[in-house]
């Protein structure tokens, strides 16, 4: 199963790189949401300290971003879960278009584990996801005024980051790709992934501190996956060496999840296969 698995996602993965059209879009989504959100949703450049206009000192930004030491460091993690979710959510057009043209159907007659077609999807969406997240980063990195990482952030905090969108883009991409399986227009699936997604980003911290969000939406971002894989990033991010309370926290987020990415791939790989034996 696996070398069907790694077969099916490698040539799905060669036609997309092999495709500008569907590559080029995607970094310069990263651009657009770094820059348009960094700049237009800065709420630092809408509060002054006072009648004189005079702009926040930077302790008082800090303080409510995290410690962030301006608003695109404390963005870019959420940016990037932002690209994961319409990556992982949108990547599943690839399968309804291999179903319509009747690559699925021969696929589901030849000698191969069916549960293969299922695993190729979700890996080739995370490796794509995870790429364009890689390239956000480092947009994030080089734009003017842009992510400013710790003197003490080293290869094991990227790791680290990274680690926690993987296991985000996991559970996301097995719920994801389950749908898409169980969908047989386009017209559906983008009916069901934009009825999702906003919602999903929305009820999180991705774009602001949910501290400010009403008691009710506070706790719905507090069990959001999004959410806690925003916190374990950007502890790492904003401040690098952590401390023994933040060691606590980034290990609780970690732990939520693998949990998330275990129950999610489960369900989305039931249901996958569920959808497969039913064509």
């Amino acid at each position: 199963m696996i070398d069907e698995t790694l077969v099916l996602s490698a040539r799905a993965l060669k036609k997309w790189i092999r495709n500008p059209a569907a590559v080029v879009p995607g970094l310069v989504t990263a651009i657009f949401y770094i820059v348009l959100f960094g700049s237009s949703f800065n709420p630092t450049n809408l509060i002054s300290s006072g009648s004189g206009g005079v702009p926040l000192p930077p302790s008082v930004i800090q303080q409510s971003f995290g410690g962030a030491p301006n608003y695109i460091t404390y963005l870019t993690a959420g940016v990037i879960c932002l690209i994961l979710v319409f990556n992982m959510a949108f990547g599943g057009i690839d399968l309804v278009l291999d179903r319509q043209l009747g690559f699925l159907s021969t696929l589901l007659t030849a000698p191969i584990p069916r549960a293969a077609i299922f695993l190729s999807g979700v890996v080739q969406n995370l490796v794509k996801a995870m790429v364009l997240a890689l390239l956000t980063f480092a947009i994030a990195l080089v734009i003017p005024n842009g992510l400013e990482l710790p003197s003490g952030f080293g290869v094991i905090d990227f790791l680290g980051v990274f680690f926690a969108f993987a296991l985000l883009g996991l559970g996301l991409s097995s719920v994801f790709t389950a749908i898409a399986l169980s969908l047989k227009s386009i017209d559906s699936l983008v009916a069901i992934v934009n009825f999702l997604t906003l919602p999903l980003i929305f009820m999180s911290n991705a774009l602001f501190p949910s501290s400010s969000f009403p008691t009710w939406l506070m706790d719905i971002a507090g069990v959001n996956p999004i959410s806690k894989a925003n916190e374990a990033a950007r502890l790492l991010i904003i401040n690098g060496n952590l401390s023994s309370n933040q060691v606590s926290t980034f290990t609780g987020d970690i732990l939520y999840l693998l949990g998330f990415a275990a129950v999610f791939g489960l369900i989305g790989y039931l249901a996958g296969k569920k959808a497969l034996s039913a064509q």
